[in-house]
């Protein structure tokens, strides 16, 4: 089994120098937790900061931790000076990245000198892969501390097998968009192979990003990117099911349950355990916690409210001023409603060991997990794992990735103070027996689709992955293929050239127009036309005019609408054809035009072309699905076809195409060398009826019925200059 190598900004532990001796303890957060959980199981390797800064270590001490993280625990430190994790970490990672993909934009600080720390740093965990990486290994990147890493190790190791899992919510391309730094962001997560999300929205939110601001194209969640193909897929995280459903028969778990019992007597209990961050929505738990007492005088004294926040990113101004608000709000509400003997609150501003945690779990008739914005929140899966006799109540954020699994649990906006407090009202009332029916089917579903399963799901599609790049990767026409292809067009005496124009001999633009030929362009095809060996052939789907005023004075043969107009000494139709039906299907194209901002309608001699390239991908992924059924039902008895070809869909006469064209060409005589080029679907038909000695190429990584692949349409060009 190759090894792994799991890349993220912190170790599962944690370095500390006291009185001149070094310490290692275990790491606290969601990603060490998640992780920790099975990597020592596999052959892997952590790589990360270890906690402490190279500033307060000698190099002597800094070889002992590299020996004792490695020797023990399969670790690897990278070690950063204070002023990097001042500006990379606290700078550019927390308070422009967090902020931003958390939709708090009014936080967010758009700093150069962050950047350049932030590139640096990943530049710094670049070197230490590079330094330990091995053929064959695995390589699986984690969070948004390290977006620009991907890229910088493929750049190193083209051929290297890289992951990258982004572990909080990635936002909307309006809000994406904000960051001046975006576009060196996303390039840097294409540096991957595989890139995984909590939730579709996430995902769909990243591939919206990537074509507009990037402008590659997405296909079933694959990016076509120059000569790869990226694979972006969903992902939910899950949690070590069987350490927290167990936990209860641990004794150390059941003696803290029983002094918690003991303190708490006949209290209801309603949990709440987050690190202290804005996201997490706790100043809005507390008040809603206030309003619920005010309207429900009958639970005072009878329900206490414990509090968790667990200390985090103390010197960032925003959490200093947010645990102020936190401490008096908790302060104000104790003094108001508390009387002797009983505070409705219990405040702990610290992290608590997994067997006080999940007594606390164990415990809680209700656990409060409202965040504002989070990417998954694992906090609710581990209390829903702990519920082994499946009394309790999740009130859970829909602004948490987990409410998109957790469906049983009562869902609220965290922003609706009054539906929250309705649903604390509710669940302090449910019945005991749709306690655990709501909690055994959850069990179910996190049991199944737990953290191993997670990561083994997320290897199995990298491992996917790079198969399919290596599969594309073969079909491309190697130097070998391309010597034998100038081989036989050079020793053939008679050799026949069909060429597609537009994606294949010139890139698209915006608008049909601007695609002219260029001088180069011009010169390219009359030489190759003016060879007395060869029979050059361009087939179209513009319209005959352009193509005559376009190429008119070359000595090639023209093909104009996908095959309709055929002209070798003259332009000829290639059979009667009639545009009567323009009239019932132009309007419904214009309907269409009107609903997708940036559509446009060509219309030709005999056919209808709706054009949707500058259109928003998302909104004409869903038009062009609804305008094909329509045209499909009203051509039904038309004689008519619907072509869909690159950002078109073209209506014409039914059993014209290019393949029908090429025809005309391929059945005159015999011909020592035949090469089509075309980069969309209306070349498949061109493809489909060449003899299997033909030499068949595909323009892009997609998959088709020619032979060989072309990187790109650049490619086409070199191959034909090579030709001459």
């Amino acid at each position: 089994m190759q090894r792994l190598l799991i890349v993220s900004n912190r170790l599962p532990i944690t370095v500390e120098k006291k009185k001149n001796a070094l310490h290692f303890t275990q790491s606290t957060g969601g990603l060490a937790t998640g992780l920790g959980s099975f990597y020592k199981s596999y052959d892997s390797i952590w790589i990360g900061w270890p906690g402490i800064t190279s500033d307060k270590t000698n190099e002597m001490e800094r070889k002992d931790i590299e020996t004792e993280l490695m020797s023990k625990l399969n670790c690897y430190p990278v070690f950063l000076s204070q002023n990097d994790i001042e500006k990379y970490y606290h700078g550019f990672s927390n308070k422009t990245l967090w902020p931003l993909c958390h939709y708090f934009t009014q936080f967010a600080l758009y700093d150069k000198n962050f950047w350049e720390s932030y590139r640096r740093v990943n530049e710094l965990f670049s070197d230490v892969i590079f330094k330990i990486y091995k053929k064959d290994d695995f390589i699986w990147i984690h969070d948004y501390h390290l977006m620009l890493l991907p890229n910088l190790i493929r750049e190193r190791l083209p051929d290297a097998t890289i992951g990258f899992f982004h572990h909080i919510p990635f936002p909307s391309f309006e809000i994406f968009r904000l960051l001046p730094w975006r576009k060196e962001i996303l390039e840097g997560l294409l540096g991957a192979d595989l890139i995984g999300f909590h939730i579709d929205d996430y995902t769909r939110h990243f591939l919206i990003s990537v074509h507009r601001l990037l402008g590659y194209e997405y296909t079933l969640g694959q990016i076509q990117a120059d000569d790869r193909i990226i694979r972006v897929d969903t992902f939910p995280m899950g949690i070590a099911f069987d350490r927290f459903s167990k936990a209860i028969q641990d004794p150390k778990v059941k003696k803290e349950v029983t002094r918690f019992r003991k303190k708490l007597s006949e209290h209801k209990v309603i949990l709440s355990v987050d690190r202290l961050d804005y996201t997490k929505g706790i100043p809005e738990r507390l008040k809603v916690f206030n309003t619920f007492l005010e309207r429900n005088p009958a639970y005072r004294e009878k329900v206490i409210f414990i509090l968790v926040a667990v200390p985090s990113r103390t010197q960032v101004n925003h959490y200093r001023l947010l645990k102020k608000q936190i401490d008096e709000l908790v302060g104000w509400i104790n003094g108001k409603h508390g009387t002797i003997g009983w505070s409705p609150i219990w405040y702990l501003y610290r992290s608590l060991p997994f067997h006080s945690l999940t007594a606390l779990y164990s415990i809680a008739d209700i656990c409060l997990v409202t965040p504002l914005r989070d990417g998954m929140n694992l906090i609710a899966k581990e209390y829903i794992a702990t519920k082994t006799d499946g009394r309790g109540v999740l009130i859970l954020s829909e602004m948490a990735g987990a409410a998109k699994e957790l469906g049983e649990t009562i869902i609220v906006n965290p922003n609706n103070r009054e539906e929250m407090v309705e649903a604390l009202a509710k669940a302090l009332m449910m019945p005991e027996e749709e306690q655990i029916e709501r909690n055994r089917l959850m069990q179910k579903r996190i049991q199944r689709y737990n953290v191993v399963r997670w990561k083994e799901e997320f290897i199995d599609r990298l491992v996917y992955a790079k198969k399919l790049q290596k599969e594309l990767r073969a079909r491309i026409l190697s130097p070998d293929m391309k010597m034998k292809l100038l081989s036989d067009y050079h020793t053939a005496q008679k050799r026949l050239l069909l060429l597609d124009y537009d994606g294949t001999l010139i890139p698209f633009f915006g608008k049909p127009e601007e695609a002219r030929p260029g001088d180069d362009l011009l010169e390219l095809l009359e030489k190759l036309s003016l060879n007395p060996k060869n029979e050059v052939v361009l087939l179209s789907g513009r319209d005959k005019d352009t193509l005559e005023r376009w190429f008119g004075t070359l000595s090639l043969c023209l093909v104009a609408e996908h095959g309709i107009w055929i002209k070798e000494k003259g332009w000829k139709i290639i059979e009667p054809l009639t545009n009567d039906w323009k009239a019932e299907i132009r309007p419904i194209l214009e309907i269409y035009m009107d609903r997708t901002p940036g559509a446009f309608i060509e219309e030709k001699e005999f056919s209808l072309v709706w054009h949707y390239r500058k259109a928003s991908s998302e909104l004409s992924n869903t038009r062009i699905r609804e305008l094909t059924d329509e045209l499909i039902n009203l051509t039904a008895n038309l004689n008519l076809q619907i072509l869909e070809g690159n950002k078109v869909v073209e209506v014409k006469n039914s059993g014209i195409n290019k393949g029908r064209a090429a025809l005309r060409w391929l059945t005159k005589g015999k011909w020592g060398f035949i090469m089509a080029i075309g980069d969309d679907r209306t070349d498949e038909d061109m493809f489909k009826v060449l003899p299997e000695r033909a030499y068949s190429l595909k323009v892009g990584l997609s998959s088709s019925l020619a032979e060989f692949n072309l990187k790109s349409q650049g490619d086409a060009l070199l191959l034909l200059e090579e030709l001459i």
